[in-house]
């Protein structure tokens, strides 16, 4: 029965994130597409957060998707897996971060009311996003040569 929920689970955050979410932000962001594809994020530095987001996508099996490269680099930088503890672990940092969304919302309610086994995880991520620097206006495609390590760092301070 419990392997049944987690299924389930899965399948809810996988509709709301894929079959939702990125169709209704593409309509109403119109995101700037990520200029890299796999073949050149392979060619980054070792280390550096593209090279990072090259060996994150590769070892899942999960393609580039040029509209949610950022959301991929947070899940680097932040240390969230792409299971369904990690994605609304993600999600709460952002929501903790002061980024209110319709995908951060339902994904942070989904998980709160389907989860119970993971929300001191989540309080955790909540507050870390709101103890850590903003992120939504970093600028993504542009700091994928840099080395990762400082932005880790970065996003692990305690800010006041």
């Amino acid at each position: 029965m419990k392997r049944l929920i987690t299924k389930f689970r899965s399948s809810v955050l996988v509709f709301l994130t894929h079959q939702m979410a990125l169709p209704v932000l593409r309509i109403i962001r119109k995101p700037q597409v990520f200029p890299y594809t796999m073949e050149t994020l392979e060619q980054f530095p070792p280390a550096s957060i593209g090279r990072e987001l090259f060996e994150f996508l590769d070892a899942r099996k999960l393609p580039l998707l040029p509209h949610y490269a950022k959301h991929d680099i947070k899940h680097i930088l932040l240390g969230y897996d792409t299971t369904d503890e990690g994605e609304v672990c993600l999600q709460s940092f952002m929501l903790g971060n002061r980024h209110l969304s319709f995908p951060v919302a339902a994904k942070v309610v989904f998980g709160m009311v389907t989860m119970p086994e993971y929300w001191g995880r989540f309080i955790s991520a909540f507050k870390r996003g709101r103890s850590s620097i903003p992120v939504n206006n970093l600028r993504w495609e542009t700091i994928v040569h840099l080395p990762s390590a400082p932005f880790r760092r970065l996003l692990a301070e305690q800010q006041k």
